[in-house]
């Protein structure tokens, strides 16, 4: 998969010059305005959590960033090859060492439950009054099995995640 950053004419120079960035805190603040009609305050934390995505965003030079991106961008100088995944996915948690590259798969592994299962545990849903617990890896499914209850089903999906995934498997 090619990063689209790399599109991005913002540099880690340029980046450095515009805003601060704190690798214990994961905070961001500005260090002086991008423009004359920029509405930014010098000193001020920087971005704001986006509504529907719940990411923290900041604008520089007129386009949006992801904060966990520029995080790496302004530690490493580079823009990251894939994703930024968060370790403990909590997404305004943009300390770099909660940072990690991560493909897609490896991403979507450290996620939680989908919405339209709320109430059921990742990797299981329920079938013809049991429970059957799958995964999923580079955008293929595996059936693991089906269990008399949803914590068995669950504990078996967190087992084949962790053979499969490795760090990236979510321990929730």
């Amino acid at each position: 998969m090619k990063s689209t950053y790399r599109q991005s004419q913002l540099t880690a120079e340029r980046l450095r010059e515009v805003l601060s960035y704190d690798p214990e805190t994961g905070v961001f603040v500005w260090l002086k305005r991008t423009s004359r009609m920029s509405r930014i305050t010098v000193g001020e934390i920087a971005g704001c959590e986006h509504k529907s995505s719940g990411y923290i965003v900041i604008w520089v030079d007129g386009r949006a960033y992801q904060a966990q991106v520029l995080a790496w961008l302004h530690v490493y100088g580079e823009w990251p090859k894939d994703l930024v995944d968060h370790r403990d996915r909590s997404k305004a948690n943009n300390r770099i060492g909660n940072l990690r590259e991560a493909s897609n798969s490896q991403n979507k592994a450290n996620g939680g439950a989908y919405a339209k299962s709320s109430g059921i545990m990742k990797g299981v849903s329920p079938s013809g009054g049991r429970f059957r617990a799958q995964i999923v890896k580079d955008y293929r499914r595996e059936h693991i099995g089906y269990f008399d209850t949803e914590e068995l089903a669950h504990a078996a999906y967190l087992k084949r995640s962790e053979e499969l995934h490795g760090e990236f498997a979510a321990g929730e």
